[in-house]
Formats: structure tokens, C-alpha cells, sequence
């Protein structure tokens, strides 16, 4: 169950023990008083749920923005005359060897093979 699944259960289970309680404690029966029960029961269980999700989204962002900090402290290693106060790469006109030998155009790609020395596959 995704996001927006458990949101839509949540508010459903919500809408139904709103009705629940609504009802004045006196005119309520063993079932109904069970029913808010199990209700809040499942409403803490997809919480929980929805929480661990969103717990691991932030950790999945966290880790690629430190996996884009390291990749750019790399890049700034390797070519650290190349890089301008802005942080991007300088065009420089490429030497007849590059023109021939890469049949590429100069992409991201492109640019991590140069520096790492394998292709990537990213994206």
C-alpha cells in the first residue's frame, strides 16, 4: 500500500469512528463500543505504516544528497583548475583525439567516464 493509498484508508476509517463517537456513550451498544476500538486499532496500525514510509523517504533523499555531495567533491578533486568560483565545469575546446575517439557528445555521461575511467548508467 503506497502513500496515498493509507491516506485515503485513514480518512475512511476516521469518517466511520466520527460517526461512532458521535453516538452519546449512553445510547451506544457492546458492538459499537468494540467497533471505535478495533477502528482506532487500524487507524494507529496505518499511521505507523504511513510514518515508516515517510521515515524512509527522508533517509533515501539524506543518502542521495550525500552521495551528490561526495560525487562533487570528487569531481571538484580531479579537475579543480576546471571549475569556476560557480562550481561548473569550463568549456575548453576538445583536442583532436576526443573528437574522434568518442562518437558521444559531451554529456554527464560523458564526462563521468572521462573522469572515472568506466561508463556510467545513470538514468
Amino acid at each position: 500500500m503506497d502513500d496515498i493509498q493509507l491516506c485515503k484508508e485513514i480518512t475512511r476509517l476516521k469518517k466511520e469512528l466520527h460517526k461512532l463517537v458521535s453516538i452519546p456513550d449512553k445510547d451506544k451498544s457492546s458492538d459499537d463500543r468494540q467497533k471505535e476500538e478495533e477502528l482506532l486499532q487500524q487507524i494507529h496500525k496505518l499511521v505507523e505504516t504511513r510514518d515508516f514510509l515517510v521515515d524512509d523517504v527522508e533517509f533515501e533523499r539524506l543518502r542521495e544528497k550525500e552521495e551528490d555531495k561526495e560525487m562533487a567533491e570528487f569531481l571538484k578533486s580531479k579537475f579543480p583548475r576546471n571549475l569556476k568560483k560557480t562550481g561548473l565545469p569550463t568549456r575548453r575546446a576538445p583536442t583532436r583525439a576526443q573528437q574522434t575517439s568518442s562518437p558521444f557528445t559531451k554529456t554527464g555521461i560523458t564526462f563521468l567516464k572521462e573522469c572515472c575511467g568506466f561508463t556510467c548508467s545513470i538514468m
